[in-house]
């Protein structure tokens, strides 16, 4: 249901820029007409459910911009679900470090200052050797 509004609210948005590119103007569809206009803008009808609109685009301009919304919507969408996947899906990483923290735990002040143990025929005490 979420990506039929979705897709509906996009071509009334792509409609509302084609208008306004071709002069007509800034006009947002009455809630009434928000779904019984969809089939209109399909059929090229920019004035589809608005009321006073003068000018209105042509139906490439139309199409052109309702094109452009929907994809600009689905790549949004898509990228927005990865991002919610990788965070909280099934697959997402689990315990992973900051790069703080592996710095911190891994970085060469820390082995620098553990060396005598790791290493302690190169790093020991001069007795030890």
């Amino acid at each position: 249901m979420m990506v039929l509004l979705a897709l509906a609210l996009g071509m009334q948005l792509g409609r509302s820029i084609a208008n306004l590119l071709s002069g007509a103007g800034w006009a947002w569809v009455p809630g009434a007409n928000l779904f019984t206009s969809v089939p209109g803008i399909v059929r090229g009808e920019a004035g589809s459910g608005m009321v006073g609109l003068r000018n209105v685009a042509g139906p490439h301009l139309l199409w052109t911009c309702v094109a452009v919304v929907e994809v600009v919507l689905i790549v949004a969408s898509i990228w927005g679900a990865k991002v919610a996947m990788d965070r909280w899906g099934p697959n997402r990483l689990r315990g992973m470090a900051t790069r703080d923290e592996a710095e911190k735990l891994l970085g060469r002040a820390r082995l620098r200052k553990v060396a005598p143990v790791i290493r302690p025929d190169l790093y020991g005490k001069e007795s030890s050797r």
